[in-house]
C-alpha cells in the first residue's frame, strides 16, 4: 500500500506563499493610478426656472368695415406685411357719392339763404341809423341772419359725415403689422361693423411671450426682489422654441397679471422678445427659462463627479496635497447645464476627480492631471 509522502502538504504552502509574496512585490511596484481632476473655485450662480408658454402678437387689428356696400377690389396680398394707412378693400362708392352730392347741394343752399339774410341785417341796420325802420325790424333782420349761420354749420356738418362715410368706402389698415388672410372677396355684401373681421393684421415684432407661474414660486421670487437678489444679476430671458433650439434673442420681463387663477393657482406673465425674421408666430409653443434668485460662494461641479451613495447622499472624490483620494459629501441644490450647483461640502481649491473613478477608492494613491479648459468633458471620454 502506498502512502502520500508527509512533506507534500510543507511544499504546497511553500509555493503559494512565494506567490502571494511575488504578487505583493508586483502591486507595490505599479505606479499611482492617473486620473483627471478639476479644481474648483467658488463662485456666484444665477438659479433659473423653465417655464411653458405661447407666443402671442404685441398688438392685433381686426379689419371690419365701416359702412355698409358690395366689396369691389381687395387691395393686399394675403400674409404680406402692411403699413398703417394702406388701402386694403374698396366698397361701391356710387350711394355715398350721390349723399355727398346732396350734402354739397345743402351747404350751398345755406350758403345762398346765408348770403341773403346777412344783406338784409346790413339794410336794417342802415335804415334804424336814419331813423326809417323800427328796431323790431332790425331784430327780426338779425334774427333770420343767425338763423341762417346755424343752417350753414349744419348743412357743413351733414357734409363732413357725408364725406367720412364716403372716404370710408376706402378700407384701410390702422395697423402696421403681417396681414392674415381674408375673409371675404369682390363681390361680396359686408355690413358696418359687422362680427366677422375682413381680415386680422397682428405686429409680431416684437412678440409677447405668456406664460404662467405658480402662485408660490412668485412669492419667493417677489421676496428675493425686496431682498435686492435681483438686482444682482442681468434680468433678461431666453427662449427655447418646440424643435429644442434657443432662439437668438433674450427677451425681457414686461408685466404681470395681478391676479391668481382660482382653480390652477397660477399667475400670468409677459415676456417682450424681439422678432426681426418673424421666426416667431402667435399661438407657437415655446419655453422660458427665467431667472429667480443668486446663490454666493457655491461650486459648479461637473455632473460626471457626483455619485450616490447606498444612502442616497451626494458625494465625490477628491485628490488631497497628498494625492491620496479621499471622499466627500457635498450637498446640490439644482443642475446648471453639464454642472451640479453644490453650496456645502467643498472649499476653495478642492480637486474633484472628474475621470477614472472606476479604478480609484478613498485611501489610494493617485496621479492626477487638470483637465484642460478646451477638452471634452468627462463624461463623453470612454467608461474605463
Amino acid at each position: 500500500m502506498l502512502t502520500r509522502p508527509v512533506y507534500a502538504p510543507l511544499l504546497i504552502a511553500a509555493l503559494a506563499w512565494a506567490g502571494i509574496l511575488t504578487q505583493s512585490a508586483a502591486q507595490e511596484g505599479r505606479p499611482p493610478t492617473a486620473v483627471t481632476v478639476v479644481t474648483l473655485q467658488p463662485q456666484q450662480a444665477t438659479l433659473t426656472t423653465t417655464l411653458p408658454g405661447r407666443v402671442a402678437a404685441s398688438a392685433m387689428a381686426e379689419v371690419r368695415p365701416q359702412v355698409a356696400g358690395i366689396i369691389t377690389e381687395r387691395l393686399f396680398t394675403e400674409g404680406a406685411p402692411v403699413t398703417e394707412g394702406d388701402a386694403l378693400y374698396r366698397i361701391d362708392p356710387a350711394s355715398y357719392d350721390a349723399a355727398l352730392a346732396q350734402a354739397d347741394a345743402a351747404v350751398a343752399q345755406a350758403q345762398a339763404q346765408l348770403d341773403a339774410a346777412r344783406k338784409a341785417a346790413a339794410r336794417a341796420d342802415e335804415l334804424q341809423s336814419r331813423n326809417v325802420a323800427s328796431t323790431a325790424t332790425k331784430d327780426d333782420a338779425d334774427a333770420a341772419r343767425a338763423g341762417a349761420e346755424a343752417n350753414l354749420q349744419a348743412a357743413e356738418a351733414q357734409r363732413t359725415v357725408a364725406q367720412i362715410e364716403r372716404d370710408r368706402t376706402t378700407i384701410k389698415a390702422r395697423l402696421s403689422g403681417e396681414i392674415g388672410l381674408s375673409e371675404t372677396s369682390a363681390g361680396a355684401l359686408v355690413t358696418a361693423s359687422q362680427a366677422t373681421p375682413l381680415a386680422v393684421i397682428r405686429n409680431i415684432d416684437p412678440v409677447y411671450v405668456n406664460v404662467t407661474q405658480s402662485a408660490a414660486d412668485l412669492l419667493v421670487w417677489r421676496r428675493d426682489q425686496g431682498a435686492g437678489q435681483v438686482d444682482r444679476f442681468d434680468p433678461t430671458v431666453t427662449l427655447t422654441l418646440a424643435d429644442g433650439s434657443i432662439f437668438d434673442q433674450t427677451g425681457s420681463l414686461t408685466a404681470a397679471e395681478p391676479n391668481v387663477d382660482e382653480q390652477t393657482g397660477v399667475v400670468l406673465l409677459r415676456m417682450e422678445f424681439a422678432n426681426p425674421d418673424k421666426l416667431l408666430l402667435p399661438g407657437m409653443y415655446v419655453q422660458v427659462e427665467i431667472p429667480t434668485s443668486t446663490l454666493d460662494d457655491v461650486f459648479l461641479v461637473p455632473q460626471q463627479a457626483v455619485s450616490r451613495d447606498q444612502r442616497g447622499q451626494a458625494t465625490v472624490m477628491t485628490v488631497d496635497a497628498d494625492n491620496v483620494v479621499q471622499s466627500k459629501i457635498v450637498n446640490v441644490v439644482t443642475d446648471r447645464g453639464p454642472s451640479w450647483i453644490v453650496d456645502d461640502g467643498l472649499v476653495a481649491g478642492d480637486r474633484v476627480i472628474v475621470a477614472g473613478l472606476q479604478k480609484v477608492a478613498p485611501g489610494a494613491t493617485v496621479t492626477p492631471t487638470e483637465q484642460s479648459s478646451d477638452a471634452e468633458p468627462a463624461d463623453a471620454a470612454p467608461t474605463e
